[in-house]
């Protein structure tokens, strides 16, 4: 989020940080002008990225110079509903076809992609990845609150975005004929603009060949990106590893998850979450700080154990819930500052 240094609010300036940073590839303009998007190359680690992501948001806060702020969240605590938009030629379609809507979209996300060898095992992995998509929204949910009030949610996030078709869990794939059959009906009948709109909390991503997680919202710290980071690929490491074993990983129903998924975006880690084969509710944070056990031999292997128990850590305190204290001590201009503050931490 670009941010006025005296009021706080987004700043439709995105363009004004771009070209002082005279092109570095890093980082990119978005649909919303208030927006910049920062950009790591591949990499083996989560360490490595999260390295590179230290270093890109210290270097927008030396081309802001203090002409504006900077902060990561779901969404601005108090900003209006209605916010400016890029005028660029890649966003038109979107702003022609979708406009109030679209002026609506002031979310921020957080998008991990993790490469999976084998198209068979990469719908696999998808398949099954579907039905986390609930723990790791209440893992990662930052965004309480909207329009300067505290929604009592964990994240609006989401319910910004289902103004937009596309949205929220993802449909089961049969195989990749079946997404390339289904990016080709939407591109002839016309609900496509390209690939890059298929969007989902989940998908695959048919450019850059990896398994793209969506769901999170934007960290406040470098530190929370990490725990979040490494919890995705541990679990995408996990779920291929039992693929190879020869287990059949599960494809749940979509509507089933998403109960879940409405408990996630509610209460966080606060709710409870149905087992998705015998409906038996369990309390959120117990069943994630269950996940990060399962997955802790996978984040071994991948060097990412110290990230993971980052994880932990977040697992305790949600951003949410951390955001939510915050704004206990001055409302929701208080914990934008406090956004602020920790953007490069």
């Amino acid at each position: 989020m670009v941010l006025d240094p005296q009021s706080l609010d987004l700043a439709p300036r995105a363009h004004e940080l771009l070209a002082a940073l005279e092109g570095d590839a890093r980082f990119k303009p978005e649909l919303v002008a208030a927006q910049v998007e920062l950009v790591t190359a591949p990499c083996d680690t989560v360490g490595q990225a999260a390295a590179q992501l230290r270093k890109g948001r210290q270097s927008l806060e030396r081309a802001a110079a203090g002409s504006m702020f900077l902060a990561g969240a779901g969404a601005h605590p108090f900003a209006s509903e209605t916010g400016v938009l890029n005028d660029a030629d890649a966003y038109r379609h979107t702003r022609s076809e979708y406009g109030w809507v679209a002026r609506r979209q002031l979310v921020f996300g957080l998008h991990v992609h993790v490469r999976v060898q084998g198209a068979h095992r990469a719908v696999a992995v998808y398949n099954a990845l579907r039905s986390y998509l609930p723990e790791l929204a209440g893992l990662a949910a930052n965004a309480p609150f909207y329009r300067g009030e505290d929604t009592g949610l964990a994240s609006i996030r989401p319910k910004i975005s289902e103004k937009l078709p596309r949205q929220g869990v993802p449909p089961a794939l049969a195989d990749l004929e079946d997404l390339a059959g289904s990016l080709d009906w939407g591109a002839r009948a016309g609900a496509l603009a390209g690939p890059r709109t298929w969007w989902w909390e989940l998908r695959l991503h048919p450019f850059h060949g990896t398994v793209e997680l969506r769901v999170p919202d934007q960290q406040s710290t470098v530190a929370d990106t990490a725990a979040i980071a490494a919890v995705a690929h541990s679990l995408v490491a996990w779920l291929a590893a039992r693929h190879d074993d020869g287990q059949q990983l599960p494809s749940h129903p979509t509507w089933r998850i998403e109960e879940n998924r409405w408990s996630a975006c509610r209460h966080g880690l606060q709710g409870r979450f149905a087992d998705l084969d015998t409906g038996v509710p369990r309390a959120a944070r117990e069943r994630v700080v269950g996940l990060l056990s399962e997955i802790e031999p996978s984040a071994a292997d991948l060097g990412c154990s110290e990230e993971l128990a980052l994880a932990r850590g977040l697992a305790e305190r949600t951003g949410a819930e951390r955001q939510r204290e915050a704004g206990s001590r001055g409302g929701a201009q208080v914990a934008t500052r406090w956004l602020a503050d920790r953007f490069s931490n």
